[in-house]
């Protein structure tokens, strides 16, 4: 059993981005808290665990379990490149219905973002208007702490997380700056083009003491400069890339097939989303970044090299398309060609009508009050336990990513049952036949 120290007093939760997802988030939280609405899809809310043998019938849920912070201990804050308070934001986003956002707006139009810090060389789609200015990346870092700093002072805050919400950066590759944390911080000195905007806020993350989450498919932390950094610091980092909509469906179907041992000719997926998210996805260099995040689900899962007659060269084809109208209403298509028994052929077609950012909001909200149980528990560096919440999760050098969602959720249950000192559950079952 591990010793946990208690949540007392405020959990500061700032996002870098304060756009549909963040304020969906922010707003949604707000009215759980005054009993206007439920959150739904929220593990940390309204999932349970089971303890010991199925006979004994213990199952509790999460948040009686391990100690999270309570909702209503909740302070938000962020940056943003606008200047749009959450009220003002939310409205703009259009995930939200107005009314509810009037039952709430004296509530969240108090929160409104800090100055960000943003380089449109990464997100060419946006022109950011509410920014920082510094001479060098390092600068900018240093800013971001004091920001950090203050909030925490301003709120009197006891612990804080950040969880990045903002848009998918351009695709870097890594680079030699980013395998020293001393590389990396001269690389800053010298606005090495290497760095990205997201990296600063991480960066600032760790060097402050605070947690980090990484909600879209940039590298950010995902150096061995950072992940160095934040072992040094004893701060746990997570990633990347929120898993919602069409990829959380392959990491459902998909673990089914492999399964069942059927065989896989071809994946052909296809998007329209019509937000700021997908604005920024029709720049071919974000494309590539979130394509890469995308297409790697089903390698892992499926095994090709394990699996050669059923999985061999198939094909899979990832389309994004901006479309206006839709906004954050995403809609994802898929055809699937798969193949059974003596080798003949079958479809599965599916068609995704979701929300982005509500199926992201209770995603924000569990990684905040898991990271910061994370960091209470002394728990430093890659979170690989949360895999469960993203597209490409973070692991240690040398292991491959745990894609399929059921192991993942196995995987987080265990983690607590771990840190709570009870049995885990493996789900062998033969002592019931003794």
């Amino acid at each position: 059993m591990v010793n946990i120290e208690q949540p007392k007093g405020k959990l500061g939760v700032l996002t870098p981005g304060m756009g549909a997802v963040a304020t969906t988030f922010i707003a949604g939280v707000i009215a759980v808290r005054r009993g206007i609405a439920k959150p739904i899809g929220s593990l940390t809310q309204m999932g349970t665990i089971r303890l010991g043998k199925r006979t004994e019938k213990r199952v509790p849920k999460i948040k009686d379990f391990v100690p999270l912070a309570d909702l209503n201990d909740l302070v938000f804050g962020g940056w943003d490149i606008f200047e749009d308070n959450v009220y003002e934001a939310a409205l703009k986003a259009g995930v939200l219905k107005t009314d509810l956002l009037n039952q709430i707006k004296s509530d969240i139009e108090q929160i409104a973002p800090m100055p960000a810090v943003f380089d449109q060389n990464y997100v060419k789609k946006l022109h950011g208007t509410h920014v920082k200015k510094a001479k060098t990346k390092y600068d900018y870092a240093q800013l971001l702490i004091e920001d950090i700093q203050n909030f925490k002072k301003s709120n009197q805050l006891d612990r804080l997380v950040m969880i990045w919400c903002a848009s998918t950066e351009v695709y870097l590759k890594p680079q030699p700056i980013h395998e020293s944390l001393s590389a990396f911080e001269q690389a800053m000195k010298e606005n090495h083009p290497g760095i990205a905007p997201s990296m600063i806020y991480a960066y600032a993350a760790i060097a402050a003491g605070v947690p980090f989450a990484n909600g879209a498919p940039n590298l950010t932390v995902d150096i061995p400069a950072l992940i160095e950094f934040a072992r040094q610091q004893q701060v746990p980092i997570a990633g990347k890339d929120f898993k919602t909509g069409q990829t959380l469906m392959k990491t459902i179907i998909a673990p089914g097939l492999k399964a069942r041992l059927l065989g896989l000719h071809g994946w052909f997926s296809t998007n329209i989303l019509g937000n700021r998210d997908g604005e920024v996805l029709d720049d071919p260099e974000s494309f590539k970044t979130k394509e890469e995040s995308k297409l790697s689900v089903l390698e892992y899962i499926l095994q090709p090299e394990v699996y050669p007659d059923l999985y061999h060269k198939f094909y899979h084809k990832v389309r994004i398309n901006y479309y206006p109208p839709r906004g954050d209403n995403k809609e994802g298509w898929d055809n699937i060609d798969i193949f059974g028994w003596l080798g003949y052929p079958m479809q599965i077609k599916v068609d995704f009508l979701c929300r982005d950012s509500i199926l992201a909001a209770p995603i924000v909200l569990d990684l905040a009050l898991f990271m910061d149980l994370a960091q209470r528990c002394k728990m430093k560096g890659i979170q690989e336990w949360l895999s469960f919440y993203f597209k490409s999760p973070l692991v240690a050098s040398g292991l491959y990513p745990e894609h399929d969602l059921f192991i993942q959720l196995m995987k987080l249950k265990n983690t607590l049952r771990y840190l709570k000192g009870e049995e885990l559950i493996t789900h062998l079952g033969l002592e019931y036949y003794d």
